[in-house]
């Protein structure tokens, strides 16, 4: 399927359909208002109605902005890919909906087959955006950049989506490498060898227990004279069994979303040299799996961390978070960054507190935190800050190491994570770190907003709008 951005009026694209959305003030005026009325179409948030004789398909709207266009978008483009309808044309309305419009469709209508055994036939070729009557230099950028954007989020819904059996750390590594060619990043990875060198205690004690190797993955976006320097930081569990702290077996399916966090960053990078941002962006990924046998790291085991700091393991499910301790100090001994941005699937207790359609945000710069929760707000992802306090820190405290991996009562749980990242944060860069937890918007089993069924691509629209605006 194809999208474009033509410079005519709508009235004069040849399309087989035309696309309208209805506000329920727009409908009591509109020339086939008696027509909707009888098919019981009321313009509520959401809801289509598809006169098909007329070839003409109306998507309700609470109103014009940008939220509510990217969700009806999702929705309408669903039904023109069930049709037989070769092309539609809609209006782009506005610079400040068109990337809603946009995302609407690309990302609404995104499917994930590859293990289905028969191909779903689509008809669906073509669909125009009018954009006669606004300047067309402007949005063109902005239609330009908006594919790039969504792109790189179905990229990391793909590689989220596929099978544990097919992406495992040394798959991630391939997936990592293919990038770099592509899109001309450096690419350095380390092996479990080169790993040991580093002193990676708690990154390698997780991946014990796999046939698989663990690696970091270090990718590097690097345009001249750049005016900030960002490292992202990825959490790639490629499968997350628990450990000898084992997973309930329900608890277990959609485990193949615990490295959305590296696929995540992935995105992001791609993003941001295809939109050829004028920063240099670092991409670190701690790429593992979290599987069960006779070589196991074990609840009760002191693990050694790269910046020398002992950990007490008390559960071996809390594993993301040893991964990220001797990434994160890589990466600050790496990079000299203006700010360190981690993403991870990391606690369950996040989406108790918040709720699946909401990313967790913690850290101690008050003003990053609201300079991302704006970014949040113009891309369309929701961004609610979980606050530290010193009380919540005690949790974490061990009797026999430096510190727990998991708190001693189970309150806050996403909290005290961010608390445990916190220790492997040198005092210099408090301020440049945040950590998002995207547990709960990283996967849905039941499809919301511009989301369908599976990898939603949760970070990379928030930070492609971030960091576009630095």
């Amino acid at each position: 399927m194809n999208i474009k951005l033509v410079e005519k009026n709508i009235s004069d694209i040849d399309s087989e359909v035309t696309i309208e959305f209805l506000t329920k003030d727009e409908l009591r005026e509109h020339r086939e208002a008696k027509i909707l009325e009888r098919a019981g179409f009321k313009a509520e948030q959401d809801t289509t109605c598809f006169l098909y004789e007329r070839g003409a398909v109306f998507c309700g709207v609470e109103s014009k902005k940008s939220d509510d266009i990217r969700s009806a978008a999702a929705v309408m483009i669903k039904i023109l890919k069930a049709s037989n309808f070769k092309s539609a044309k809609v209006s782009a309305l506005g610079k400040s909906t068109l990337t809603a419009l946009v995302e609407g469709l690309v990302l609404g209508g995104y499917e994930f087959n590859e293990y289905k055994s028969e191909s779903k036939k689509i008809v669906l070729e073509n669909i125009f955006i009018a954009a006669n009557d606004i300047e067309f230099a402007t949005l063109e950028t902005i239609f330009d950049e908006t594919l790039i954007v969504a792109s790189a989020t179905n990229f990391t819904r793909d590689i989220v989506n596929r099978a544990p059996q097919e992406v495992n750390p040394q798959t991630l590594c391939s997936l990592a490498q293919k990038l770099s060619e592509e899109n001309s990043l450096e690419c350095e990875i380390l092996q479990e060898n080169d790993l040991a060198k580093e002193n990676m205690g708690a990154m390698l004690a997780v991946g014990r227990a796999s046939v698989h190797g663990s690696a970091l993955i270090h990718l590097a976006y690097k345009p001249n004279n750049p005016k900030k320097v960002i490292s992202l930081v990825g959490k790639g569990l490629t499968y997350d069994s628990g450990g000898l702290s084992l997973k309930p077996a329900a608890s277990m399916v959609t485990m193949k979303m615990d490295k959305a966090g590296a696929c995540a960053v992935l995105g992001m990078i791609k993003a941001v040299s295809e939109m050829k941002l004028d920063i240099e962006v670092h991409a670190f990924i701690g790429a593992v799996e979290n599987m069960v046998g006779g070589n196991a790291y074990k609840p009760d085991d002191v693990l050694v961390s790269r910046s020398k700091t002992t950990i007490e393991v008390r559960n071996t499910d809390a594993e993301g978070r040893l991964v990220l301790a001797d990434v994160l100090d890589y990466a600050q001994d790496t990079v000299n960054a203006d700010y360190i941005f981690d993403f991870a699937t990391l606690t369950g207790a996040c989406m108790i507190a918040l709720g699946q359609y909401t990313t967790g945000l913690m850290g101690h710069s008050h003003k990053l935190k609201h300079d991302i929760a704006r970014a949040g707000s113009d891309s369309g992802e929701m961004i609610s800050s979980l606050p530290f306090n010193k009380h919540l820190k005690k949790l974490l405290k061990s009797e026999i190491a430096d510190i727990s991996n998991t708190a001693s009562k189970p309150y806050g749980g996403a909290i005290t994570a961010g608390l445990f990242l916190d220790k492997f944060i040198r005092e210099e860069n408090k301020k440049k770190w945040m950590h998002f937890d995207i547990a709960g918007t990283a996967y849905t089993e039941t499809p919301w907003d511009c989301n369908v069924y599976g990898a939603t691509g949760a970070g990379v629209r928030l930070m492609s709008s971030y960091l576009k605006n630095l």
